[in-house]
């Protein structure tokens, strides 16, 4: 490759001098552009790439050496789908340039270093990989290698740190040995036998308290649902009994291995974890997904059994795809669909176990749920003869196995397919579950179609959705969602607040201020008191019923004119609302217009608390009042509820927030002022500008701890009032006998789950208190089970 020399004796016209400055960026973004495309699809084979791409960079590393080093390890820790690839090329430049080979490998460690040291032990796990298929390559020496995870290995044996401080080592070390394990065994095997026997010890004496938690089902049938070590650990193990034979990874090394075995190797440096500290925070536990075996697809290529280590090597790659290209959907499913070897394989299930495993992961997805859904879509399309086969069927399958699933994973099964069939005309063959028709409506199955239903409405209209399903389907179709107005209804009219309502209605229409409206509120009596006061303003469950339903009824049309009305008589909602109990029965009222309408309820709800005129706590209160109680295990309720933590935690973060940056902006005051050399004028004046500042981080430190100790007792309302209902159900079920485990329990106790986890890093922080107050070891243990199997997530 011909390369200008610069010289300042050159021609120094204007044209040429343009030029000659963006060369050098020219050139890097082509070597950045070269590096990350190596691999890709292209009329030439992967190894004469891989060999042209060596020569270019040996010829640039006199001026580019630095860029090439930073290019290189940002490729081994955000591409890990082409490890083979990146390790083949620098092994391959390693053979050409010794000591290039040396200074990748110390930047390699000093990037690991750094990985884990801000808790990026997603992308730590790739550069580990990728060192150790460096010792295929003949970059690194075996004996190093196997140093650095005894290293790893011997995090085991350390004092007072969390389980998943060992486990994030453990699993660094097994699942880099389906690429390595066969050259370390050769070169090292007492020593790998030592490791695997402390390995073995390890995982024998962890604990699995928290595996319930994450499983997708409670069933092991048909599939096992295991914890992610335990899995690998199973298939490394079989991976040593077929003598480390793997059939999947590619392996483009194998073509150089003349030129590579000439190379000189380097030693690592030596290697010491980093000790656990308290910012330290490891990645949580996970359970293994499954869905499909070789059985689901009998005409198409073998799948790997579930203890293969070619299903973990298809998985952690499909993964990485995904978690490398998923906010593009198009090139996230065309890199899918490309996947290497995939005339071997049935793709089509393996990449659609994949999507559901992500979608259904626990605590919460990797990305957000939406993109699962537009990838699917994306899928369907290039693959239209093929891949929409496999969904179907794989949708008939959750569908099958409805009644062990996990609530949380309910509720993001329920939001994917009412978002995919509303990409497809709400095309479904129903009469196929007709079977849920003859349940119980609590049971799972008929649940699950009837809030499918109302949120394919949500995404469509009220009579769309009774068109296209069945007319059996009816008793589980979506009500009308019409606004229940009881004062509009003559046959009413002997209802107390009737003839206000009128009048009410009337003054709306008419522009009314806001003394009109409370004026003609006066007349309105109090059923809780004999006399009203003078005020006429405390709670009178009678006047909010009137006001609400009147204006609600008025502002029915849309959302828009809704909000609106709430605006408009912000101030008369404040007033009634003052108490909370008015706060309480605003949100019975809205509940009692709108409970054919869920949508409006939550939009509404979330209105409320975004204006002020119900808190937090009021909400939580009202979700789980015995008014709600026939709605409780549905969809609506829970997101309402968790909106309803996600505003407040918001709210304590911004307030944080801001008290940080006002702390930052007076110690760069400081720091100025320090810096400069003034008179003592100067300084009295700088004392005098730090005074407002300080009087507003004081003001902005009461305000986080006010909004905190309002977090705290959020958190106590809900679980005190969990425990409360759960209690309720046992001794009812205990004293007559009857069996605990209703469909209604089940909601109950995974909605408790699904709010430890959804919040679980807010909720750390009131651990204490929760573990003083509330579950204690009195506490029956199903309820108490929760809390332990929360608790040690991160033990």
């Amino acid at each position: 490759m011909s390369r200008r020399r610069h010289s300042d004796d050159s021609d120094a016209g204007q044209p040429h001098k343009r030029r000659r400055t963006s060369e050098p960026s020219e050139i890097e973004e082509r070597l950045e552009s070269l590096i990350c495309r190596v691999g890709e699809k292209s009329n030439s084979s992967l190894e004469s790439n891989l060999e042209g791409l060596a020569g270019v960079l040996e010829a640039d590393l006199p001026n580019y050496k630095s860029k090439i080093l930073r290019i290189l390890c940002t490729v081994a820790r955000l591409l890990p789908e082409k490890l083979t690839v990146y390790t083949t090329l620098v092994g391959l430049l390693n053979a050409r340039n010794y000591n290039f080979g040396g200074e990748f490998v110390e930047a390699m460690i000093r990037q690991l270093k750094e990985c884990l040291k801000v808790n990026m032990y997603n992308e730590a796990v790739h550069l580990v990989r990728f060192l150790s298929d460096l010792v295929n390559c003949h970059v690194i020496a075996a004996p190093s290698m196997v140093a650095m995870f005894e290293n790893f290995v011997s995090v085991t044996q350390e004092e007072d740190v969390p389980q998943v401080r060992c486990d994030w080592y453990m699993f660094a070390f097994l699942s880099s040995l389906p690429w390595v394990g066969k050259e370390l065994y050769e070169k090292k095997d007492a020593e790998m036998d030592r490791l695997l026997s402390q390995t073995e010890s390890y995982l024998k004496r962890r604990q699995k308290i928290h595996v319930p938690m994450l499983q997708v089902w409670t069933a092991d049938k048909p599939h096992p649902q295991e914890e992610y070590l335990d899995c690998l650990w199973s298939q490394i193990q079989k991976l040593k009994k077929d003598r480390w034979q793997e059939r999947h990874i590619l392996r483009p090394y194998l073509a150089f291995d003349s030129i590579l075995c000439e190379a000189l190797q380097h030693n690592l440096p030596p290697f010491t974890p980093p000790p656990h500290t308290e910012d330290s925070v490891y990645p949580m536990p996970r359970v293994i997904f499954r869905m499909f075996d070789y059985t689901d697809d009998p005409e198409g290529p073998v799948m790997p059994g579930s203890h293969s280590v070619e299903r973990f090597v298809i998985e952690e790659n499909l993964h990485c795809i995904i978690k490398s290209h998923w906010k593009e959907r198009k090139t996230c499913a065309a890199q899918l669909l490309s996947y290497p070897g995939n005339n071997k394989i049935p793709l089509n299930y393996h990449i659609v176990e994949v999507i559901f495993a992500e979608l259904f992961q626990l605590p919460s997805p990797p990305h957000i749920e939406v993109m699962y859904t537009t990838l699917l879509i994306e899928l369907c399309k290039l693959q239209p003869g093929s891949l929409p086969q496999v969904l179907a069927q794989a949708t008939e399958m959750l569908y099958m196995r409805l009644d062990t699933m996990n609530t949380t994973c309910v509720d993001r099964f329920i939001n994917w397919f009412s978002h995919h069939l509303s990409n497809f005309q709400f095309r479904w063959s129903w009469e196929d579950w007709s079977d849920c028709l003859t349940q119980d409506l609590e049971k799972p199955k008929p649940k699950f179609v009837r809030e499918v239903l109302e949120k394919c409405m949500r995404l469509s209209y009220h009579q769309r959705i009774i068109d296209i399903v069945p007319a059996s389907f009816s008793v589980l179709s979506p009500a009308n969602p019409v606004c229940i107005y009881k004062y509009g209804d003559e046959s009413n009219r002997s209802l107390p607040g009737y003839t206000v309502a009128l009048c009410l209605t009337i003054a709306i229409k008419n522009k009314a201020s806001n003394d009109e409206i409370f004026s003609i509120l006066k007349d309105v009596p109090n059923p809780n008191q004999d006399d009203d006061d003078d005020e006429g303003f405390t709670f009178n469950p009678l006047k909010i019923e009137v006001f609400v339903q009147t204006l609600l009824h008025l502002a029915a049309k849309s959302f828009s004119h809704s909000f609106s009305a709430l605006a408009k008589f912000h101030e008369v909602f404040k007033t009634l609302a003052e108490s909370d109990e008015g706060k309480l029965h605003v949100l019975r009222v809205v509940y009692e217009v709108w409970k054919n309408h869920p949508q409006m309820i939550a939009v509404l709800v979330d209105k409320m608390i975004r204006t002020q005129i119900v808190d937090c706590a009021a909400v939580a209160n009202w979700i789980f009042s015995s008014e709600l109680a026939h709605d409780f295990t549905r969809f609506y309720i829970w997101e309402i509820l968790h909106s309803t933590i996600r505003k407040m935690n918001k709210h304590v973060l911004k307030i944080h927030k801001e008290l940080e940056e006002t702390k930052a902006r007076l110690a760069r005051q400081h720091k100025r002022r320090d810096s400069d050399d003034d008179d003592d004028d100067d300084n009295r004046s700088s004392d005098r500008e730090d005074g407002p500042l300080e009087e507003q981080i004081e003001r902005l430190q009461e305000k986080v701890e006010s909004a905190q100790s309002e977090q705290k007792n959020l958190f106590l309302v809900i679980f005190q009032r969990f425990i409360m209902l759960l209690t309720e159900h046992l001794v009812r079920c205990e004293t007559g006998g009857i069996d605990v485990f209703t469909p209604w329990y089940k909601s109950c106790i995974e909605r408790l789950q699904q709010i430890f986890l959804q919040h679980h890093q807010i909720i750390q922080q009131y651990m204490v208190t929760l573990e003083n107050l509330l579950f204690t070891a009195e506490l029956d243990h199903h309820i108490l089970a929760v809390f332990q199997q929360f608790c040690a997530l991160q033990a």
